[in-house]
């Protein structure tokens, strides 16, 4: 299977000349569903005892598979929270596969693992922690959550012997990602839900540990505020839950996975005062940092304390503490052992366009998310649920019930126009299904805004 013969350098020849395809378009296809007993009629067996070979099994891929896939930098999907890796960043993810780098331990993986570490010093920069604080890429933001909180619990325990017995305790609101509710089960800690969708304030968290019974109150050891929720973009007080978290001494979590992003926009920056007193942050440079799939980050300000929960010990391991084997080991600050060197793409993004690029980059999607706010205040089929917020736009179509929104949402799907999907928000007392845009391609125009908006009417 290893060895290099004529059929493999032509099948290179071809798998590179679809990859410069692919990158030098400006709009790729929109893909369109289809089911997988469609899909298996299409394509037939692929895996079997002799193979089909890498000619058929790649034109398979071109006429049938790829094109049941929304790619994530299309300019019109504007769901969830997409993507927009730069053509630097893309090529050189081709690099960093090509080179096969093992990126847990500097004796394997030295010179992409500094790459790593010096993309990640621009990121410890946007946050404004102080001096000696550091951080690893991980593969999203849920990895990095759970490595940030298994680092928190652990430094809880080690301050009280009695806390080794406790099952832990998370606070929260339920704007937060669905990640931390899902990583708590992993640490079998319990989650104290705050009932807000909206800024959690200082004031409201300091109710909620006030109201704590005092045996809940021992077991409280982290409160996760976000920089930017996934749902609306909507930044916690930050500087009043830091205040707390010092008084209370509660380690202070932020998943701005999302948002964090917006730390290099100068026009929103303040907005995240008091993330600098956070303990760990949570940021994922795949989705507002214009980096591949996946690439997450986990950055701590105490990285030594990631490093007494996360280390791991084995006879076969011992070789990377001797002298001779001296560097940063990522796999020491999170969950995982084996892992790719994720944030080399990102590297070489920031080092062939510089940070003002990505400034302008990520300031644009802020822009075109006041774009389609002032449009969608114009047309008189829909309105604005909330203000937008960083580059999230929640609005309404007047008169739509929620199965109007889903049935309008594949409906475009299936013509391979658009992606933009529902959300449910909460008006008073009741949960209101809506639609939303995320903005993160800066190559999404108002017209493509505007013509969205039309298949509403």
């Amino acid at each position: 299977m290893h060895k290099l013969d004529i059929d493999l350098i032509e099948m290179t020849m071809d798998i590179m000349k679809y990859a410069i395809n692919r990158i030098s378009i400006s709009q790729p296809e929109m893909g369109t569903p289809k089911n997988e007993e469609t899909l298996k009629k299409l394509v037939g067996e692929t895996i079997t005892e002799k193979g089909i070979g890498g000619e058929v099994a790649f034109d398979l891929w071109k006429e049938h598979l790829m094109k049941v896939n929304v790619p994530v930098d299309h300019p019109r999907n504007l769901a969830f929270v997409p993507a927009a890796p730069t053509r630097a960043a893309t090529m050189f993810d081709l690099v960093t596969s090509a080179s096969s780098i093992h990126g847990a331990y500097w004796m394997e993986g030295a010179g992409g693992i500094f790459c790593e570490n010096e993309a990640m010093k621009w990121l410890v920069s946007l946050t404004g922690l102080p001096k000696g604080a550091f951080g690893v890429f991980t593969s999203g933001g849920t990895a990095a959550n759970l490595s940030a909180i298994v680092t928190a619990r652990e430094y809880w325990r080690s301050q009280n012997k009695q806390n080794q017995q406790k099952r832990g305790l998370i606070l929260t609101s339920v704007g937060a990602h669905s990640s931390v509710k899902a990583m708590a089960k992993v640490i079998d800690a319990d989650v104290f839900l705050i009932e807000t969708e909206d800024r959690l304030s200082g004031s409201t968290v300091q109710k909620a540990i006030d109201g704590l019974e005092r045996q809940e109150r021992e077991r409280l050891f982290a409160i996760v505020a976000t920089g930017g929720t996934t749902n609306a973009g909507i930044i916690d007080d930050l500087d009043g839950i830091s205040t707390i978290c010092e008084q209370e001494n509660l380690w202070l979590h932020v998943d701005a996975a999302y948002g964090g992003g917006a730390l290099a926009a100068d026009s929103v920056r303040h907005l995240f005062n008091g993330i600098e007193k956070a303990d760990s942050i949570t940021i994922d440079p795949h989705k507002w940092l214009f980096s591949p799939y996946d690439c997450g980050a986990i950055i701590y300000k105490q990285p030594e304390l990631a490093k007494q929960a996360h280390a791991q010990e084995g006879s076969y391991l011992d070789i990377f503490k001797d002298e001779g084997a001296h560097g940063f080991n990522p796999t020491d600050y999170q969950i995982q052992l084996t892992r790719r060197v994720r944030g080399l793409p990102l590297w070489f993004s920031l080092a062939t366009h510089g940070t003002d690029k990505y400034k302008e980059s990520v300031e644009r999607g802020i822009e075109l998310a006041t774009i389609a706010g002032k449009l969608i205040e114009s047309l008189p089929h829909v309105e604005l649920v909330r203000q937008p917020s960083l580059s999230c736009v929640l609005y309404r179509r007047i008169g739509w019930e929620p199965q109007d929104y889903t049935n309008w949402t594949y409906d475009n799907h299936k013509k391979g126009f658009a992606l933009v999907t529902p959300t449910k928000w909460k008006s008073g007392d009741a949960f209101e299904t809506v639609s939303r845009f995320c903005f993160i391609n800066p190559d999404t125009t108002e017209k493509d805004i505007e013509m969205i908006l039309e298949t509403m009417v």
